[in-house]
């Protein structure tokens, strides 16, 4: 079919953290790549997670096949019910990858019409035109995959998030020779993490952090509290290890730390020595030297189990002079502030505090550095090539490494940012038309708790310049107002300035008389007649543009 074209559709995740999502397209067959979401910018006022506008899936919902799974991180996965509430889609992932997604699902009740899919590293599925196999990688998570896509005009690879661990936890090895086989028989494209590409060399081991964990359990004699992420089974799994190993027990605190603890062990990714587990409640009546807490709430989260330790409002740990508190897990970026605070709470109350760069390291990253990538591009060799999952400084850089590969070259590299698309036929490739892509923004984490941008804009408008109430009695008798407009401010201005408001209430006054009968009558008309003299008014005074809303009042 000479006259059909591969098409590669970002719809997040490019030029941006997080919302990880990627549509591949052929003819009249679509499949997704992840459906991640991301925690919000700090001017998203009051949203709490923002996923990627699936409106393109939507509109073309009798073309997509299936949604794949790289593995169970939020950013790769946390838009999976969203995206499910809109087009009720087959979705495949390994056994824990879709275990973390049943627990989203059921929280939104939609777990039972959930087609889901269990495949295994090496299994191969059929989704339309593609065929895909699923390989295994090493990240911060278990069971992660890449995909290798087989379409009528050659092989996409995607590697979802990676780094090249010789020695991983579990000894589950980066499949490196299935890679290299696609390689040698030709790859028409590759999509590759590019996280940590402006780190040199290569990512260190997870064993590279139990030298520094086993000095902290062998050296400190109050209670170790240490914060982690949920996911990072294989921390979990060191850190289980060595508390046994001091006769230490173990608590979890953290709703997602309890959750996915238990996920982990119920199949078999995560052991859990004889004897080692302590009830919450008891943490306090231990000898602190024979505790660890391991809590969830890393990036300072307001609500998080870790944030509520730091102020002395969680009911089963208080925070005491002689405890080691342990920040196991990086610093995400738009987080600093959130965290240093959290931090400066902890310290206040006495603890000492192990956190950042240190040798040995008490945090390793799960993504590929420089070198790592290098090798990839080496091992699969492709004609074309898309850095993903990063911001755009980070896209950029990746591709740089790619154009001095004599395979690739800069002709065939090819930086997109999300909604820009690649279209590939037996011409060669190019850049395609751009496709309507965005955020939704959602509160509360519910499925109708969708938010606007004029909401957004509304609130940042109240946080900027406060708001200012107009309030109108009409007599509906006569249809003239009732003495002199009433003016309520919140946030614009304070009691040195009432003066403003005074000369406000002439205006309003003014608009008023000047209005005729038929204005007046229409309720409507005098709002916006209100609100726009108003506006120029506390403008031309105070160069600021308060939310305006007039009350009107008929009496």
């Amino acid at each position: 079919m000479p006259d059909r074209k591969l098409q590669i559709i970002p719809l997040g995740g490019l030029g941006e953290f997080g919302m990880n999502s990627m549509a591949i397209r052929y003819g009249d067959d679509i499949i997704v790549v992840d459906a991640g979401m991301m925690f919000p910018e700090s001017e998203l006022l009051g949203v709490d997670i923002v996923t990627p506008d699936f409106t393109y899936l939507e509109q073309n919902a009798d073309k997509v096949r299936g949604l794949l799974l790289t593995h169970g991180h939020e950013d790769h996965i946390g838009g999976v019910p969203f995206l499910l509430s809109l087009l009720n889609l087959p979705i495949y992932g390994t056994e824990f990858t879709l275990a973390l997604v049943e627990r989203r699902l059921d929280e939104h009740e939609l777990l039972d019409g959930a087609k889901l899919n269990v495949i295994k590293p090496g299994d191969r599925v059929t989704l339309g035109t593609f065929e895909i196999e699923f390989i295994r990688v090493t990240h911060s998570i278990p069971s992660s995959v890449a995909l290798a896509i087989t379409t009528p005009l050659g092989v996409v690879i995607h590697t979802g998030d990676f780094k090249v661990d010789p020695t991983p936890i579990d000894n589950e090895l980066f499949d490196l020779h299935t890679l290299a086989d696609y390689g040698k028989r030709g790859v028409l494209l590759l999509l590759s993490d590019s996280t940590n590409v402006d780190r040199p060399g290569f990512t260190e081991s997870e064993r590279a952090v139990r030298p520094r964990l086993e000095e902290l359990f062998s050296n400190r004699e109050g209670r170790l509290v240490i914060s982690c992420f949920s996911s990072s089974v294989h921390r979990l799994q060191q850190i289980l290890d060595l508390a046994d190993e001091y006769g230490r027990k173990v608590a979890f605190l953290g709703r997602s730390m309890l959750s996915v603890t238990e996920i982990a062990h119920s199949m078999g990714l995560l052991s859990i020595p004889d004897s080692t587990l302590l009830r919450p409640q008891d943490i306090m009546q231990m000898p602190p030297d024979k505790v660890t807490v391991v809590v969830s709430g890393t990036q300072g989260e307001p609500m998080s189990a870790m944030s509520r330790v730091a102020v002395d409002n969680h009911k089963h740990l208080y925070l005491k002079e002689g405890d080691t508190v342990v920040f196991s897990a990086r610093i995400i970026p738009g987080n600093e502030k959130a965290i240093f605070r959290m931090m400066n709470h902890i310290a206040r109350r006495g603890a000492d505090l192990v956190y950042g760069t240190m040798k040995p390291p008490v945090h390793v990253s799960g993504h590929a550095s420089e070198e790592e990538l290098k090798l990839i591009l080496n091992l699969v060799r492709p004609r074309y090539f898309v850095p993903v999952h990063g911001e755009y400084r980070q896209l950029s850089r990746h591709a740089s490494l790619a154009q001095h590969l004599h395979s690739v070259g800069l002709e065939n590299t090819f930086v997109l940012e999300t909604g820009d698309t690649l279209e590939i036929d037996h011409m060669g490739a190019r850049r395609g038309e751009k496709i309507t892509v965005g955020r939704i923004c959602i509160d509360s984490g519910s499925l109708d708790d969708v938010v606007e941008d004029i909401i957004i804009r509304d609130r940042r408008h109240l946080s900027e310049d406060g708001f200012v109430l107009p309030i109108i009695a009409i007599n509906k008798h006569t249809g003239k107002n009732e003495g002199l407009p009433e003016i309520v401010s919140r946030g614009f201005v304070g009691g040195d300035n009432s003066g403003i408001l005074q000369d406000a209430r002439g205006v309003v006054a003014r608009t008023l008389e000047t209005s005729s009968a038929e204005e007046r009558s229409d309720w409507g008309v005098m709002q916006e007649k209100i609100r726009n003299d108003l506006k120029r008014f506390l403008s031309k005074e105070t160069q600021r543009r308060p939310l305006i809303m007039p009350v009107i009042l008929e009496v």
